[in-house]
């Protein structure tokens, strides 16, 4: 059983004893935490006001119960909008006037597992210093409750779905008519969560019509829900009968996505942004962001659109950031997440849907079509195992010493630019591992480098 603390929130398995899972004594402990630190920083005399929204997982219901209660123990106003995506709970917080939010999602993680997501007043993840304090405040646990005549209010509305929607369809790259005209069919497979409850809305609006595998929001995944292709063969066998032009794969909180070109194969997790940008950067030219372990061929797309590409640390409010300070028009990450600041700074899958379904109507090509106009690159993941003693930066020094000739980005791990090809090392912040991620031309070629620097590294270690 496994519970793990981070500047993003808390997150894991369901039952057992307290400290090592995520169970109501570590939720309330948690959420009075960050209640208490939400509190601090604002300057209003009135009752803060936080929104609370959940995915569809088993355990959903009785952590919202706990989480909810809590927030009303500490003095704060809860806005329940039920089951709802992670985009919409970031937008519902903004639209709302709150001054935060929680999202009870443990996003691709199996159905025993779920997470707690803290927000700020503008529907944004809390940053590092930030998510730090709150565990500083869960750890000191000095915690003080409202009292009778000051406990918080409770009120449930359920119209944020219907505004998310509007929000999207209302962003200027989204071509309603020409989607309409386009007549698609798609298939989805939103792995019976909230993604079955708000897709099927999106795509009525924007003309589009649809069948749904595991649509049902049960919570009992169908299959492991991260959008990878060896947990999608149901998917991609109903787009190899031929019967669809699209087929779109969400996660079970709605940030990621990934498609499925109308022959069966998979367009690629990491070119779901790039596609999108491209789209998005042949209509306005600027400025893009990914994460340092993303594929290469957003740099090539944004310099072909005359802008400039930066990347990031891992993680989506580093993202975010860089995004802020260099102005960038779309940004996000390779595992499918679209940042688009037009709408929000948050991984969006409705945002991506549309327009996706934008660029493929606007040009009248096929998913496949589209995927070859894009830079081809291959990804090889793999990681290397140290001992727990193992002192992974000084490994990791010596890595970025030995290459110093080399393009070297730092900011996470150690990134080695080669011309034609490139190598990013991480160190795991919860096991002794290193992570190796290298992308080149052809998956062997990715896989030899990434191979080759892992052997560089052993016999370091």
């Amino acid at each position: 059983m496994t519970l793990i603390k981070s500047i993003s929130g808390i997150r894991g398995t369901i039952g057992g004893h307290t400290g090592d899972t995520l169970n109501p004594l570590d939720i309330v402990k948690f959420v009075t935490a960050y209640a208490t630190f939400m509190a601090q920083r604002s300057s209003q005399t009135e009752k803060l006001k936080i929104v609370v929204g959940r995915d569809a997982r088993i355990s959903g219901e009785m952590v919202k119960n706990v989480v909810c209660g809590t927030l009303m123990g500490c003095g704060c106003d809860v806005i329940n909008i039920g089951l709802a995506t992670t985009p919409t709970t970031e937008l519902a917080v903004r639209m709302s006037g709150a001054n935060g939010g929680i999202i009870i999602t443990a996003s691709h993680n199996p159905r025993h597992w779920n997470a707690l997501k803290l927000l700020n007043n503008e529907g944004e993840f809390l940053n590092k210093e930030e998510g730090n304090k709150v565990l500083e405040i869960a750890e000191a646990e000095a915690f003080e409750y409202a009292d009778v005549d000051h406990l918080g209010n409770y009120v449930e509305d359920d119209s944020f779905d219907q505004r998310h929607i509007d929000d999207v369809l209302a962003l200027s790259l989204v071509d309603i008519e020409a989607i309409k005209n386009a007549h698609y069919h798609v298939c989805v497979d939103s792995i019976n969560s909230v993604g079955g409850v708000i897709l099927p809305k999106l795509l009525t609006a924007l003309g589009v019509s649809y069948d749904f595998l595991n649509g049902e929001p049960t919570g009992d995944f169908s299959h492991n829900p991260e959008p990878l292709e060896k947990n999608l063969q149901e998917i991609m066998g109903k787009m190899r009968t031929g019967e669809y032009d699209l087929g779109i794969v969400v996660d079970p909180d709605v940030d990621r996505l990934a498609f499925i070109c109308e022959n069966g194969e998979m367009f690629g997790e990491e070119y779901t942004l790039v596609s999108v940008a491209d789209y998005v950067l042949s209509h306005n030219p600027g400025n893009t962001v990914s994460n340092l372990s993303s594929t290469r061929a957003l740099r090539d797309i944004t310099e072909k659109h005359g802008g400039s590409y930066q990347a990031s640390a891992v993680g989506e409010v580093n993202v975010t950031t860089l995004m802020k300070e260099v102005g960038a028009v779309i940004g996000g990450e390779g595992n499918g997440g679209v940042i688009y600041p037009a709408s929000h700074y948050g991984r969006d899958a409705l945002v991506g849907i549309a327009l996706f379904l934008s660029s493929l109507a606007q040009k009248s090509v096929t998913a496949s079509q589209l995927r070859s106009t894009l830079p081809n690159y291959f990804i090889a993941k793999n990681r290397i195992d140290l001992q727990p003693s193992t002192d992974v930066d000084a490994i990791l020094n010596k890595v970025k010493d030995l290459y110093k000739d080399q393009q070297i980005n730092d900011v996470d791990g150690v990134k080695i630019d080669f011309p034609d090809c490139w190598v990013h090392l991480r160190k795991s912040n919860t096991e002794p591992i290193i992570r190796v991620y290298s992308e080149a031309a052809t998956m062997e070629e990715a896989d030899k480098l990434g191979k080759q620097i892992m052997q560089i590294v052993y016999d370091m270690a």
